[in-house]
């Protein structure tokens, strides 16, 4: 059941949207009481506030955020996460430091859980039904929070539950090439448990993938390989070092898609229609279940049959074989399986988002969303609380100059916590279902910051090449953490970067997913979104992840002692997310720069031209309409820059810079097109949806063309690659038309 509550000072002729966001008239209406100074058309970024925004981010508040946040596992739904519902709507309200206005709104959603009368086990079971070893079902007692009970044991979240039990295999990361190795191989996989290693290829992925061959349950664990380089004893491992201790288990969700299973497309409200459980689509098709490297040690180091590859290797200190079975000479009778039991049940739960809203003064239906999701695995308190220890002292510190009557942004401002996102991004999915028509809208930007800091080395920042521009000018004015003078953006070079036809050597920008809550933003609602952090030197681990990832060691002391000491570069995460979020909220025009797309969409054209052009000549279909294309979306965002120019430099009318920055808005909802994904859900932007081909094309040409392939002329597959051109060059030629002048029909 969906409720919003309106808490604080509400604004006289402020109304909060079903999900909490305010109803606006592009101006404050005559007789609201705001604490503000006068709003002006022309108001624009003020540096000086700027500036006392950026000296006023304490990392000491941020660490004391984050030790309240992790002092309890707060799984979705728990009694802990909605005590921290609470807290945020307490800190929101505050006289003194908080917004003009905060609620809730909640969800009934299908979540996943393990039985707690009977707990999900893994057993060697000897030739005449005795139980010769069994695996830890929970974590070892390290610290003190790891023997909590409110400790969730380890599971894979929506596996279905069962008691299969067969020889056992090693697969690998369970992708569908290494078990065409295995069958290639002559390795007898129906009925068998596959012992799998997390990376390579998606969680739920592995299940899919045995499951074709035949195979009844599947094992998941970290190699220390591939997350502690190499490092795997207990004095080499947290609480030692930064470490995933042997007993350590990465728990996930092994559900396909975003968002509630049982309400696609819908929110997960009481009259939404829900589909049944039995009928609802992208669970795991059979029993699955996550364990320790210590317990996977026992297993793979005593199986028998020929050695597994060498890129199969892994850093148990034993060779690793493929089985299936045991060795007779180990410490297993020959014959003995394994017995994967999974008792994990499917239940409806109350999840609840939390929303705090700054109005803003000059045009107040114009969002800046910025969110992160509050639940966590365990104590979470890198993935996520470490995002929200950031975002509650960011909204501290502009709550306190909005108390004070000194700032007041120019649009909306819109604080998120979002609910149950380890199980599928479901808060922000259902956030985005239910307001889909006022975000497509009004919605400007989304900021996202789940994990703030990875580790201290450097910043990480994904997003849209139109948030390039404001990412990299908030980077040059902040100083990066440690010794030295380097800005942020100085710093960031150094560890990641590109060569740029137009800017030179700059950062990296990375690409979106779909790993954290921008994902329904950026491939459904297509809003401009960026996801930001601090991150490690890739060039001193291989780790795929921080090491104690979705286990009981991500805890306070362990980000205090080995993540981020001093929580400097907290501290810089938030002053780059300060930064960016006034630029964007504040600036009389919008900081996205589109001309940025242009180099993205020359790159992956000539993918497609030098990989793809030969092939597509052979099938008489041309990528002259594509060029042609993407020439004149080049032509218009030059010209618009042009005119961007131009306007900065005189005395603009409101209606004139209004009109450009819609322009400039909903640029990325020109790549939207519902129909071109059929087979994904909530993907829709034909230049981010996930990419199956092996050309670093446009992911629907690429997917198209590898599937027709090994197809012969006039066959249904080239018919797709040529639907998925046209719809490439209908999207390009909109995104022109879009940047073109608003009167030229």
């Amino acid at each position: 059941m969906q409720c919003v509550k309106v808490l604080g000072g509400v604004l006289g002729a402020a109304a909060l949207l079903g999900l909490g966001i305010i109803l606006g008239h592009f101006a404050i209406p005559k007789g609201t009481d705001l604490p503000a100074p006068s709003a002006s058309a022309s108001q624009d970024l003020d540096l000086e506030i700027l500036e006392a925004v950026m000296g006023q981010l304490d990392a000491n508040r941020i660490r004391e955020n984050l030790r309240e946040l992790s002092k309890e596992p707060h799984l979705a739904t728990s009694p802990r996460d909605e005590a921290l519902v609470q807290l945020l709507l307490r800190r929101w309200q505050d006289p003194e430091s908080g917004l003009d206005s905060a609620g809730t709104s909640e969800y009934e959603v299908l979540l996943s859980f393990p039985s707690q009368k009977q707990p999900n086990r893994v057993d060697v079971v000897g030739p005449a039904g005795d139980i010769l070893f069994s695996s830890q079902r929970s974590e070892e007692n390290l610290t003190g929070e790891q023997g909590d009970p409110n400790v969730v044991p380890p599971y894979a979240a929506y596996a279905p539950p069962g008691t299969p039990q067969g020889l056992l295999v090693y697969a690998n990361r369970g992708s569908e090439e290494d078990f065409m190795e295995l069958y290639q191989q002559g390795i007898k996989l129906q009925d068998s448990i596959v012992l799998t290693r997390y990376g390579g290829v998606g969680r739920r992925a592995k299940a899919v993938n045995a499951a074709k061959y035949g195979v009844a349950g599947v094992l998941v664990y970290t190699d220390p390989a591939d997350i502690n380089d190499g490092k795997s004893l207990p004095n080499e491992t947290f609480p030692h070092s930064w470490g995933l201790p042997p007993s350590g288990v990465e728990r996930g969700s092994y559900f396909e898609y975003f968002g509630d299973p049982l309400t696609p497309y819908l929110p997960a409200n009481p009259s939404s229609f829900r589909l049944d459980s039995d009928n609802a689509s992208g669970f795991p098709p059979i029993p699955t279940q996550p364990i320790g490297f210590k317990d996977a040690e026992v297993l793979l180091c005593n199986l028998q049959g020929a050695s597994a590859p060498a890129a199969w290797q892994g850093a148990l200190g034993c060779d690793y074989k493929l089985g299936p079975g045991f060795r007779s000479d180990g410490i297993f009778p020959a014959g003995s399986q394994v017995n994967v039991s999974v008792y994990n049940r499917l239940e409806l739960r109350n999840s609840s988002n939390v929303l705090g809203i700054i109005r803003g003064a000059v045009e107040p239906d114009r969002y800046v969303l910025y969110g992160n999701h509050r639940d966590s695995w365990v104590h979470g308190a890198v993935d996520p609380s470490s995002g929200t220890a950031v975002l509650l002292e960011l909204s501290r510190v502009l709550g306190t100059l909005l108390k004070k009557g000194t700032w007041r942004p120019r649009r909306s401002i819109v604080f998120a916590s979002w609910g149950a996102e380890e199980f599928g991004l479901i808060g922000s999915t259902e956030f985005t279902e239910e307001s889909f028509s006022k975000l497509q809208e009004r919605a400007v930007a989304y900021i996202n910051v789940d994990i703030s800091v990875f580790a201290n080395a450097t910043l990480r920042a994904q997003g849209t090449p139109p948030v390039q521009s404001v990412i990299f000018s908030a980077a040059k004015q902040i100083r990066a953490p440690g010794p030295g003078s380097l800005s942020i953006y100085d710093n960031w070079i150094r560890y990641s970067n590109r060569s740029s036809p137009v800017y030179g050597l700059v950062p990296s920008l990375g690409t979106l997913g779909a790993s954290s809550d921008y994902a329904p933003f950026i491939h459904f609602l297509g809003i401009s979104s960026m996801d930001i952090a601090y991150t490690y030197d890739r060039s001193k681990t291989s780790a795929r992840i921080y090491p104690t990832y979705h286990t009981a060691f991500d805890t306070f002391d362990y980000v205090d002692k080995f993540v981020d000491p001093g929580f400097s570069s907290h501290q810089a995460v938030a002053q780059t997310v300060g930064s960016v979020l006034l630029r964007l909220s504040d600036s009389l025009f919008l900081p996205l720069n589109v001309s940025d797309y242009s180099e993205t969409l020359r790159s992956l054209l000539q993918a497609a031209q030098q990989d793809l052009g030969g092939l597509l000549e052979q099938h008489n279909i041309s990528l002259g309409p594509l060029v042609t294309a993407v020439e004149k979306f080049e032509e218009a965002a030059t010209v618009l820059g042009q005119h961007v120019s131009a306007l900065q430099k005189g005395t603009p009318d409101p209606l004139q810079v209004r009109m450009l920055n819609d322009q400039l808005m909903l640029l990325e909802r020109t790549f939207l097109n519902s129909r071109a994904f059929p087979e994904e859900r909530y993907y829709s932007h034909v230049l981010w949806a996930p990419r199956t081909g092996s050309v670093p094309t446009f992911p629907g040409l690429s997917n198209a063309c590898s599937k027709a392939m090994n197809t012969g002329p006039g066959s249904a597959a080239w018919a797709e690659v040529q639907r998925q051109l046209s719809i490439l060059v209908v999207a390009l030629e909109g995104a022109a038309a879009t940047l073109r002048p608003v009167a030229d029909l």
